[in-house]
């Protein structure tokens, strides 16, 4: 019983916040159109696919070629991603 409930409080939210629509393979970024809620450095993210699933946290992020620390709904992010993805794949923020 403590068992479980140990496994139980491990267990993290994921919340689907976008969908990659790009990812520029020479230089290791990931596009995401983010469809709800936010994305801020620092959170992690994870990323699945056909061919992609992981976890990462996000370290850098662009809008327009410029450096930002949070994106909203609405709004397209290129990001440094730690693994190739590709264009459909979702990505879920996840929370703690």
């Amino acid at each position: 019983m403590v068992e479980q409930a140990r496994r139980t409080k491990n267990i993290m939210a994921e919340k689907q916040i976008g969908k990659i629509t790009h990812y520029f393979d020479k230089i290791g970024v990931g596009v995401i159109e983010l469809t709800d809620g936010s994305l801020t450095k620092g959170d992690k993210i994870r990323i699945q696919g056909h061919d992609s699933d992981f976890e990462q946290v996000v370290m850098s992020m662009q809008i327009d070629r410029e450096e930002v620390n949070e994106a909203t709904a609405g709004q397209t992010v290129g990001f440094k991603a730690d693994q190739p993805v590709r264009g459909h794949d979702i990505v879920y923020k996840i929370e703690e």
